[in-house]
């Protein structure tokens, strides 16, 4: 109940302190949406560079094609030749990486060792050369590369965890 009354309440603390300093409350929030729609309009060839590099990767079937030397290391452990192309592609593009999780939803089911292994993988890491290319472009930043460094290494922790605790745990 409380969560529901959370973002009213906020705005009507923003409105109130705008009223208090006497700032036209309408203006700003129209330029701030002005300003919304052109930040969306910087961002959009990004966003559509990165989706349709993705997916023309995805569909070649390259990533399963390069791994397939690994089967013998993964049946070892149980674990489908699907989930590393997974790994490698959520830093890349959480489109991605999601149609890989449904895929091994579909083919191994939600509550097996897998499935929980891809959710685990999925919430674990982020999106970070994705995030990198598409804000830090759109702000004119191009010095990443300890930004680029920290959140690669940040993805690699978050599922070589998930490894682990999946295993020990289910």
């Amino acid at each position: 109940m409380v969560s529901k009354l959370i973002i009213p309440i906020f705005i009507l603390i923003i409105v109130f302190y705008g009223f208090i300093k006497k700032v036209d409350i309408y203006d700003s929030f129209l330029n701030g949406a002005k300003e919304g729609l052109i930040t969306c309009f910087n961002i959009f060839p990004s966003i559509l560079a990165m989706v349709f590099a993705v997916n023309i990767f995805l569909e070649s079937n390259f990533l399963n094609t390069a791994f397939s030397f690994l089967l013998p290391v993964l049946s070892k452990f149980n674990l489908p030749l699907d989930i590393i192309p997974m790994a490698l592609l959520r830093p890349i593009s959480g489109t991605a990486s999601l149609s890989i999780m449904n895929d091994i939803f579909t083919n191994y089911g939600p509550d097996s060792f897998v499935g929980l292994l891809a959710s685990t993988i999925q919430g674990s890491t982020d999106t970070t050369i994705y995030v990198l290319a598409l804000y830090f472009s759109s702000i004119k930043v191009t010095k990443i590369k300890h930004a680029l460094y920290n959140g690669l290494f940040a993805d690699l922790i978050g599922i070589t965890a998930s490894f682990i605790v999946v295993s020990l745990l289910f």
